[in-house]
Parts: structure tokens; C-alpha cells; sequence
């Protein structure tokens, strides 16, 4: 509360000067406070009513009630409004807050906007909210700063919004800082709801600026939210300075948030030393990264002391990672526990977790409740889970409920299943826009197959006016690239015969040649048909090997004819038998005549 009472009265009486901008020592301030004390106590003794009340101010802001009470009990009786206030003041501060009140009521009657704010607080702590209402509002169209923020507090408790911000605005805007502090949080809480609105940003803008001004004037928790505003928009260097503000005001939070930032930086040992200093205040977060920041490191004991330490600050997120931490050892048994506690208390992916080690268990009944509760909670893995649970049972359309709700939530895989799926109802316009976002999400599968979607109508290439074919690169071919550029066989092999069509031998060979080393029977096939058609028929022949030995028909009747033309009769004719086994129809029948005619040669 304010001790001086109605400052601006006093301020009129011209009794009191501003401090001047030059520094004072200390000596000279009390120096000259005991010469203006004096004076005022020879003016008082005089019978200057003006003297008498702020003298009396002077001695109650030093904590002398005793040598105030008798000067303002005099400026008062003489009709003194700033001393009637300050008096309310010093008996409040005895205890006797009801005669406090009467001293208050006096005052705010004769126009003291502050003494009319006292007033509505002392009705407010005694319940009396129309009371309340009243004189702050009397003391907030005053002017009165004070009375502003308590008439938008009382309006705020009351659930009147438009009041609220009104004169939330209003204390703000002469400069209190926590009112400028509520109102960007109310700003911001208006924006969250409007965010698909055209207003949204207009009042985050505003929001941060209301952060800043209560920021710059101190207010520790204004310089957090000014901090992740900046944060979130990319000005890391302005957002960390706002944080060790806050985190050197004693802002747990901003102290954590400050080591996330230099942790993302690269300068894990100055995020670790402000993770303890928020952890020790009791910020679960904090010792969570601390257990992670340990666990790294291989300090597992360390880790788990943070993690238990999470735990007991009420934060969820320590029993899920201590699960984690003794499923990694191979503490299966802990882990459930852990797991189970998180699961219990709400954690979603503990919950998937849970399910994925009861489903390792072979306890797939006990797992699918478990998957079922954190894809309800909104986990995007457990949906997909059970997606892949009800594919495993033959459940087709359960599984792709669950994998178009898993796809929705941006999940890759789960994206490619429904694309899959809409490919075999023939939905190719749907499956195609599924697999673009698994595509673009980075699966090499769903690259693939988009890729062979747009392939099957991809128009015939447009010939040359002297009737030479004009290779033009298609979407398709882009999409190819992509998948086997990430390692996919097929797709390797796919662009490989793309370059060997338009004449690249060099590029087909190298995609053809990396397919085959990765496993691909048909890339070590179309390989050996490139060096034998390059006069390579021995390597070409090491290809077709490996190709056959993986079960392609085409590359044992290639070996038959290999060995044929070298009179090797009885490899060719071991080849031919191979070759005829694995097929197709066509090189079956090829494959059966040449090896009866080999057979026929041999036993001639």
C-alpha cells in the first residue's frame, strides 16, 4: 500500500521536490532529509496544517508511527485529505483496519483517489464486492493507477472480460507492470482461441509488446514469455537474453528454457548448470534433461537419481524415461512398472510403450487396451500400432481406421498403408494423395509406388520432327529418384533402365550395380545384360550368378546359354534345369527345350 497517500496532492503543495538527476552521495541525501524534516517539524509547531501532514508522511515512511500518529491526527482534524489517507494508512499498519476505513472514507469523500482505492481493497477483503467496485472505481476514473489494476482484478474475479481489459489496459498503459504482464497473458489466451482467425495475430503482436514493457520493468515471468515469443520466432539471441533475466530473477522455468537453448547451441555444459539451478528449485523439466543429459553419458545412476527427482516434483515425464533408461538395460521387469505408473497418471507414450512390451511378451490381450487408451490420448505411434495389430488378425478395416487416424496426425507409414490399401480398392486419386504425404514425409516405399502410379499414365514419349524420341523428365522420374536415392532396390533398378532408355549406360550401370550389391536379383540381372552387351560377358556372367542363385529364371537361362556357347554341356544343362524350375511360363518353356537338347548332345 501506498504510504504516502495522495502523491499528487502533495506533490501541489510544492513541499516536496522531485530528486534531481544528479547522483547524490548517501551523507548528503540524509543530510538534507534532516533539513527538510526540520523545517517542516518548525512549520508544523507553527501551525501549518500542510506541515503537519507531511511531516507526518515523512515519519510513517520511515516506520515512526508513533511520531507520525499525532501530526496527521492534527492535519486531519484541520481538514487535511492527504493526512485523513495517511492516517488510514498508520492504523491499518496497527491493526485497527475498521477505524483505518473511516480515515479512508473521510479522505476518498474529499477527493483522494488513492484513499478511495485503500477503501475498496479493505471492502474487498471483507467481501463486500459492491463496495469494492465502487470506490475503485471512484479511484480509477481519478486516475489512480493502483485503483485501475484493483477494479480489473475485482472485474476479472466477477468474469466481466470487456471491464477487465478495459482497466487492465488502463493500469498498464501508466506504466504497472503486472497489469501490463495479465494483459499480455489475456492477449495471448484470446489469440490461442482465435488462431484461425484474422485477429490472431494482431493480438500476439500486442500481447508482446504488453510482455515487454512489464519486462523491462522487472517482471520476471513477462521476460519468460517474452522469451519463448522470441523463441518460437527464430531470435534466439534476444529470446536468451530474456531468459536469464527471468532465470536470474528466480524463474525456474526460464532457467530451464535458457539450458534448452544453449543445449541446441552446442553448449550442453552452461545448459547443464542452469538445469541444476532449476532442477534444486523443485522443475521437474529441468531434472528430466539432466537424467537425459546423464544418461548420455553413459552415467546411468546419475540419470535415474534426475529422474526419480522428476518424479517426485510431479513431473509424469520421470517414470516414463526411467522406463525407458531400464528397458535400455534390458530391466524389463522395472521398465513394465515404470512404464505402468506413467501410463497410469495419463502419459500417453508410456502407454505405448507399455503395450509394445507386453505385445514382445506375447501378451498381445494385455497390449491392446494399452495401445487403444494412448491413441485415445492422442498418440500417433499407438494408433498406428493398432493399425498394424488389426492387420496382423486379418481385421482390414479396423486396421485402416487406424491407420487413416494415425496418417492424419502426419504419421509417414501409416500414410503409406492407406495408400496401399486405396491402390487395391482401385481408389487410385486418393491413394495417390496418400502416398505423396507419406513421400513427402520421407518414406522410400510411398516414393515408389507414387512413383509407379504416376508411371502407368504417363502419355508415350512425343517424338522428334526427324523421328528421334525427346526425353523430357517427368514427375514420376523425380520420385523415382528420390526412392532410390534413399536406397530402395526396386526403385534403383527402375532408374537405372530410365537412364539405360535414354542412352546413360554409365548412370544405368551405376544404379543397376548398386541395387545388386544391396540384394536386388533383377538389378544384378539388368547389370549383366549391360557388360555382356558391352563385351563384359565373364563379369556379366558373375551378375547373372548371383541374380540366379537368387531365384531370377531369366539370369539361370542366360547362365545355360552362357555355358551352352563354351561347350560346358552338363553347367549348361544344370543351369537349364534351374531355369526351367524357377520361370516365368516363357523361360520355362525356353529353359525345358534347351536342356533336352543339351541332355541329347551329351548322350550322343
Amino acid at each position: 500500500m501506498d504510504v504516502m497517500g495522495d502523491k499528487a496532492t502533495l506533490f501541489e503543495t510544492g513541499r516536496f521536490v522531485q530528486p534531481s538527476l544528479r547522483e547524490e552521495t548517501r551523507d548528503g541525501g540524509a543530510a538534507d532529509e534532516a533539513a527538510e524534516e526540520l523545517r517542516q517539524r518548525l512549520a508544523a509547531e507553527a501551525g501549518d496544517v500542510e506541515a503537519m501532514s507531511v511531516l507526518g508522511a515523512m515519519l510513517l515512511r520511515r516506520g515512526d508511527l508513533d511520531g507520525a500518529e499525532p501530526h496527521l491526527r492534527a492535519a486531519t482534524a484541520a481538514g487535511d485529505r492527504a493526512a485523513a489517507n495517511n492516517l488510514g494508512v498508520l492504523l491499518h499498519q496497527r491493526g485497527y483496519a475498521d477505524e483505518a476505513a473511516g480515515w479512508w472514507r473521510v479522505a476518498a469523500v474529499a477527493g483522494s483517489a488513492a484513499a478511495a482505492h485503500a477503501l475498496g481493497r479493505h471492502h474487498r477483503e471483507r467481501g463486500d464486492e459492491p463496495a469494492a467496485e465502487y470506490w475503485l472505481r471512484q479511484s480509477a476514473e481519478q486516475g489512480h493507477t493502483l485503483g485501475a489494476y484493483a477494479l480489473a482484478d475485482l472485474l476479472e474475479h466477477r468474469g466481466d472480460g470487456a471491464g477487465t481489459e478495459r482497466w487492465m489496459r488502463v493500469a498498464a498503459e501508466r506504466g504497472h507492470r503486472e497489469a501490463a504482464y495479465r494483459l499480455a497473458r489475456a492477449l495471448d489466451r484470446r489469440a490461442a482461441r482465435e488462431s484461425g482467425d484474422d485477429q490472431g495475430v494482431p493480438l500476439v503482436e500486442e500481447a508482446e509488446q504488453w510482455y515487454r514493457q512489464a519486462a523491462a520493468r522487472g517482471h520476471r515471468r513477462a521476460a519468460l514469455h517474452l522469451g519463448a515469443i522470441l523463441e518460437k520466432r527464430g531470435e534466439l539471441k534476444e529470446a536468451g537474453r530474456w531468459y536469464l533475466t527471468s532465470a536470474k530473477d528466480g524463474e525456474t522455468r526460464a532457467a530451464c528454457a535458457l539450458g534448452f537453448l544453449l543445449r541446441d547451441a552446442g553448449d550442453t555444459e552452461n545448459a547443464a548448470v542452469w538445469w541444476l539451478r532449476a532442477a534444486q528449485e523443485g522443475d521437474g523439466n529441468a531434472a528430466n534433461a539432466l537424467g537425459a543429459l546423464h544418461a548420455e553419458h553413459g552415467e546411468t545412476q546419475t540419470a535415474e537419481r534426475w529422474y526419480r527427482a522428476a518424479m517426485d516434483a510431479g513431473d509424469v515425464n520421470g517414470a516414463y524415461n526411467l522406463g525407458l533408461l531400464c528397458a535400455e538395460q534390458g530391466r524389463t521387469q522395472q521398465a513394465e512398472q515404470w512404464y505402468r505408473r506413467a501410463a497410469y497418471a495419463g502419459h500417453r507414450e508410456a502407454a505405448n510403450a507399455l503395450a509394445i512390451l507386453l505385445l514382445g511378451a506375447g501378451d498381445e490381450t494385455g497390449a491392446e487396451p494399452w495401445f487403444s487408451k494412448a491413441a485415445e490420448a492422442g498418440s500417433v505411434d499407438a494408433a498406428f500400432n493398432l493399425g498394424i495389430l488389426h492387420a496382423k488378425r486379418g481385421e482390414d478395416e479396423a486396421a485402416l481406421r487406424w491407420y487413416e487416424r494415425a496418417a492424419a496426425a502426419g504419421h509417414t507409414e501409416a500414410a503409406l498403408q492407406v495408400g496401399m490399401a486405396r491402390l487395391r480398392a482401385g481408389d487410385e486419386g486418393e491413394a495417390e494423395r496418400f502416398l505423396r504425404c507419406a513421400a513427402g514425409g520421407g518414406s522410400a516405399e510411398a516414393a515408389y509406388r507414387l512413383a509407379t502410379v504416376l508411371d502407368a499414365r504417363r502419355p508415350p514419349e512425343p517424338a522428334h520432327e526427324l523421328g528421334e524420341p525427346v526425353h523430357r523428365r517427368s514427375e514420376c522420374e523425380e520420385w523415382y529418384e528420390r526412392a532410390a536415392s534413399q536406397g530402395h532396390r526396386r526403385a534403383q533398378v527402375r532408374v537405372g533402365m530410365l537412364a539405360a532408355a535414354r542412352g546413360d549406360l554409365v548412370e544405368a550401370a551405376r544404379w543397376y550395380r548398386e541395387a545388386a550389391e544391396a540384394g536386388s536379383r533383377n538389378g544384378a540381372f539388368n547389370l549383366g545384360l549391360l557388360l555382356a552387351r558391352e563385351g563384359s560377358e565373364p563379369e556379366a556372367a558373375v551378375w547373372w550368378t548371383r541374380a540366379a542363385d537368387a531365384g531370377h529364371g531369366r539370369a539361370a537361362l542366360r547362365l545355360a546359354l552362357v555355358y551352352a556357347r563354351r561347350g560346358e554341356l552338363a553347367e549348361g544343362q544344370r543351369w537349364a534345369d534351374r531355369a526351367a524350375v524357377l520361370g516365368p511360363e516363357a523361360v520355362t518353356e525356353r529353359a525345358t527345350r534347351l536342356r533336352d537338347a543339351l541332355r541329347q548332345e551329351l548322350s550322343a
